[in-house]
């Protein structure tokens, strides 16, 4: 027997919204909405659009202050978290003895605590790397009793503000604690689809209200995972298990900028990370392949798994697609893969093959589409 699909708070809204549902990271979740995804999509772009994204994981991890916290997350992740303000947040990644990523994730400086949000499909090893690695000293405390709202796009700003108007002083990045139409909610200026935005934890039990509170505003329309994935591909983000895996450097894969110089070699705190040697030593002499923007000449889109060949005939594959489909708003198919070093730079051309026929596509700069975030 299969084990039953876990349902959000919000599992009931979505099928009076006419959600069509389906399985995802063990849980029973909205793919589309009647709009449909092409519409969802550019909604998303041009006003706002709320997402529930409830399944992701919640942890808060206390220890006798933020500094002995920061200190023990810092030997899991290659980032600075002991020099993170409070208040604000960052984007990281947990590390394996090999290099690669076990699950990116976002984590904030609340002051007296640290609040990392995982990915659903990872976030029970995430939790166990946690525990393992940081108990007894710090408290690994996974929140059971909130939902997670995600409100993207230009409009976002403006939708929320008339909720509470405090949210319009927040910058990108920065993390709160406010009243939403009476719910205690953690918000941050942030998200995964390029646009400006707002993700909202808040307790399960308000969140259908908050919700509702949202929809019934004209601008915000209620998005599924099918358009979350074409803006999050849009804007040039990996998606873990697809773009990143346990095989993957962060170096490979692009995401070097999360890396900050102190842990890097000749900083003030270096290493100290599982992989350390690995990912130090790819930053120092560079990698053989790299994660790379690909826009295929043709009409048709070449999705996951399709192989890379660097010529049109012949010759073994040198690499894949990881994520592939058609960009609304870039109005034709992109891709995002990885290709040797050599080729990863833009205006190059490598091919794709499908059902036996390879067509080209063109090596481009990520982002596919220019990220909105409020500064």
């Amino acid at each position: 027997m299969t084990e039953a699909l876990k349902r959000t708070p919000l599992y009931e809204m979505h099928l009076e919204l006419g959600a069509k549902m389906v399985p995802f990271a063990g849980y029973d979740m909205p793919v589309q909405y009647p709009l449909g995804v092409l519409k969802e999509h550019q909604h998303t772009r041009a006003k706002a659009g709320l997402f529930d994204v409830s399944h992701m994981g919640q942890v808060v991890l206390r220890g006798a202050d933020y500094e002995s916290v920061a200190r023990a997350f810092e030997t899991l992740v290659p980032v600075n978290a002991l020099g993170l303000n409070e208040g604000r947040q960052r984007y990281g990644f947990f590390t394996n003895e090999t290099g690669g990523i076990e699950d990116d994730l976002m984590f904030a400086n609340r002051g007296d605590h640290l609040f990392v949000v995982v990915n659903a499909a990872c976030k029970e090893a995430d939790i166990a790397r946690m525990t393992s690695a940081l108990a007894p000293d710090i408290t690994v405390e996974v929140i059971e009793d909130r939902a997670l709202l995600a409100l993207q796009g230009p409009g976002a700003e403006a939708a929320l503000s008339r909720l509470n108007p405090a949210v319009a002083d927040m910058a990108f990045m920065d993390v709160a604690t406010v009243d939403l139409g009476g719910a205690c909610c953690w918000v941050s200026r942030s998200g995964y689809t390029g646009e400006d935005g707002f993700e909202i934890s808040v307790p399960s039990a308000g969140a259908e209200d908050l919700a509702r509170s949202l929809l019934a505003i004209e601008e915000v329309e209620p998005i599924g995972l099918g358009a979350r994935d074409s803006l999050r591909l849009e804007a040039g983000l990996c998606l873990y298990g697809h773009d990143i895996d346990a095989e993957t450097s962060p170096v490979e894969a692009g995401l070097t900028w999360a890396i900050q110089k102190l842990r890097r070699a000749g900083g003030s705190r270096e290493g100290g990370f599982p992989g350390a040697d690995r990912i130090i030593s790819d930053l120092a002499e560079g990698v053989a392949r790299k994660r790379v923007g690909l826009k295929p000449e043709g009409r048709a889109p070449m999705r996951e798994g399709v192989p890379l060949f660097a010529e049109e005939d012949g010759g073994e594959a040198i690499g894949q697609i990881t994520s592939g489909g058609f960009g609304p708003t870039v109005g034709g198919p992109i891709a995002m893969g990885y290709v040797p070093a050599a080729l990863a730079t833009e205006g190059a051309i490598v091919y794709g093959e499908q059902r036996g026929k390879r067509a080209p596509l063109r090596v481009v700069k990520l982002p596919f589409v220019p990220a909105g975030f409020k500064r």
